[in-house]
């Protein structure tokens, strides 16, 4: 497994400028990491209940990727099965953790929980199914026990 120091968010205003750029589409590129997905994806969940994650996030990460230079196809860009399964982390994550935390404390605490690390979706998918091109297109469930 790899580590990488985690960029915790400051406040409740750093997530939710995350999430909104990334819905306006105005989110600088270099800002989109691995944090910032996870938190825009709390945000939307916890924040935006006129979205529908499961069915509406495919199209506004492509669309973002797309209007910042990206490109998503089969090798490169939005990534259904990494997409669902972190969603479905995240919304066990904060089924677990004290509603009364504010925006920023829920996610720090997804960040520094094993589900938010950037490899842990390979406790689930071994490395070959997880990063198939049928796994980027479509959902794939898991090949590894949990």
């Amino acid at each position: 497994m790899t580590d990488h120091e985690i960029r915790f968010f400051a406040d409740d205003a750093a997530v939710r400028r995350v999430g909104e750029g990334l819905l306006a589409r105005t989110l600088p590129k270099a800002e989109w990491t691995h944090e910032a997905h996870l938190a825009a994806c709390l945000w939307l969940l916890t924040e935006r209940p006129d979205i529908d994650v499961e069915r509406d996030l495919p199209a506004i990460i492509s669309g973002y990727n797309e209007a910042v230079g990206g490109v998503n196809d089969a090798t490169q860009g939005y990534h259904h099965t990494i997409t669902l399964t972190y969603v479905a982390a995240i919304r066990g994550v904060l089924a677990a953790i004290p509603s009364g935390l504010p925006l920023a404390g829920k996610v720090n605490a997804l960040l520094a929980a094993p589900e938010g690390r950037r490899d842990w979706p390979l406790t689930l998918y071994s490395r070959d199914r997880l990063f198939s091109a049928q796994a980027r297109l479509g959902y794939l469930p898991p090949d590894l026990a949990s």
